[in-house]
């Protein structure tokens, strides 16, 4: 039997959740090792240099202490940043999340594309070169939110968080005069890791009906191809959370079912 490949996820907080169930779920015969960077959370908040500075030694880190097969950075802002310094530095296979422009413009119907991101991720320049390769015909409107990722963390711990709030960063994304308008925005990205954790919650609150576009599948696909084929699930297989605060977290029936069913260490 193969050896249990170790899958290393990393996040500013809670959001890579939504791509761990994803990774999971294709890939059941892994340990997983899930790291939130809560001492530094939210990333949107600190300059270029700063993250790229804090992530790159503490990926090293990360890797010394728990020997992964692979690395997923599971935040957009982070991705477009530092995924060439990572590969530039370490031999471990990384695979990244960017904003999901080229499969979200080829959906298109109505051509209007919506990008919803941090402030950071759609203000980088990586983002803007996605559109400019990938856009083809389509109008695409940059939506950045300041506070939806924290929204999304502290609904997830049980906070309560009004539609109110959720709506008022949802709503530049919809471009239009409601559902019969033929150039509505129909699409839109979801360009933070976080934001999945209130799908539910942003479907009901759209203006009209949109195709969300959440890079998870993509990325655990990508996971899987990379670590070849999937060894049966032996009991080694587990997790462990870890939360560079070192703060006390409760959390662990909350995230069980992104971890399928594990209780994580």
């Amino acid at each position: 039997m193969a050896a249990v490949p170790t899958i290393l996820v990393f996040d500013t907080g809670l959001g890579g959740l939504t791509v761990l169930r994803e990774i999971v779920a294709a890939r059941p015969d892994a340990h997983y090792v899930y790291v939130a960077d809560d001492a530094f959370f939210p990333y949107g908040h600190h300059s270029e240099d700063k993250i790229i500075a804090r992530m790159v030694p503490l990926i090293g880190e990360l890797i010394a202490t728990h020997a992964p097969d692979l690395v997923v950075i599971a935040c957009n802002t982070a991705s477009t940043l530092v995924m060439s310094h990572l590969r530039g530095q370490y031999e471990v296979p990384f695979v990244g999340t960017v904003p999901a422009i080229k499969p979200a413009c080829a959906k298109s119907k109505t051509k209007r594309v919506s990008v919803l991101g941090t402030r950071g991720t759609v203000k980088r320049e990586y983002t803007r070169a996605l559109i400019r390769d990938f856009a083809q015909d389509c109008e695409v409107t940059l939506v950045g939110s300041g506070e939806l990722a924290s929204l999304a963390e502290a609904a997830l711990r049980g906070q309560e968080v009004s539609d109110d709030a959720i709506f008022a960063e949802l709503a530049p994304c919809f471009v239009g005069d409601g559902e019969a308008d033929p150039a509505r925005t129909d699409t839109v990205v979801l360009a933070c890791t976080h934001y999945p954790l209130l799908m539910d919650r942003l479907v009901a609150l759209a203006p009209w009906p949109v195709d969300w576009i959440d890079p998870a599948p993509a990325i655990a696909r990508r996971v899987s191809d990379l670590l070849g084929p999937a060894g049966r699930q032996t009991d080694h297989a587990g997790a462990e959370m870890i939360f560079t605060s070192k703060r006390p977290h409760r959390l662990n029936r909350a995230v069980m079912p992104f971890f399928g069913g594990r209780v994580p260490a």
